[in-house]
């Protein structure tokens, strides 16, 4: 089974490109969903957070302060490592737990989305990368849009990220946002279709993407 990184930047078309292998019935793990569901009511590591950053990071109703733990654990590179020591090992666990229940299905490819997977232990989950990019101006319009936000705080955001040379350093397949939605959707499809041909073992060659 191959294991598929899908990553870029804000704003990028990252979904557009997940949802065409979900449509071809590929398995997907949102590692960004993951990292919000560990944080939910009831999590045993809310207390480990609170124990770390302060009790009032909890509201009465068990609910997390997210603004304020952001806060605090982003003051300083340390708080950052606590932060990361406390939460990357339980996100890893559900990525590898979520690849072993697809393979034991008998799946051939397997795809973990996520915006924050170079640099992290979980690009080495992944067999393959593929970063997908867009135009600064074009990904911005689109922050500003989704997030009702206003395209310089859009900007200040996309800025903030892994900048786009450092992904495309790690990539295995690169798809360009650059033009109509359908040719992203089909350069998706082909990649797609390319890496479950690979490990059916039809031509036993990978093809050039």
């Amino acid at each position: 089974m191959i294991t598929l990184g899908i990553t870029g930047r804000s704003g990028c078309g990252k979904s557009t490109v997940t949802s065409i292998f979900a449509a071809h019935g590929v398995p997907l793990a949102d590692a960004d969903q993951m990292s919000r569901e560990i944080l939910l009511p009831g999590s045993p590591l809310l207390p480990q957070l609170a124990e770390r950053f302060g009790d009032d990071i909890l509201r009465a109703d068990g609910t997390l302060d997210r603004r304020l733990l952001a806060d605090r654990a982003f003051a300083t590179p340390e708080g950052k490592r606590a932060l990361d020591a406390l939460t990357h090992p339980e996100i890893l666990r559900r990525i590898r737990a979520a690849k072993q229940a697809a393979q034991e299905a008998g799946n051939r490819l397997f795809v973990l989305d996520g915006a924050v997977i170079v640099g992290t232990e979980a690009e080495a989950e992944c067999d393959r990368l593929a970063v997908v990019t867009a135009p600064f101006a074009t990904s911005v319009a689109r922050i500003a849009a989704r997030d009702g936000i206003s395209p310089e705080m859009a900007a200040r955001r996309l800025n903030a990220q892994t900048p786009e040379e450092t992904l495309r350093a790690h990539a295995d397949y690169v798809l360009c946002n650059d033009g109509a939605l359908e040719a992203l959707e089909a350069s998706a499809n082909t990649l797609c279709e390319q890496l479950l041909a690979e490990e059916a073992g039809k031509d036993g060659v990978a093809r050039p993407f």
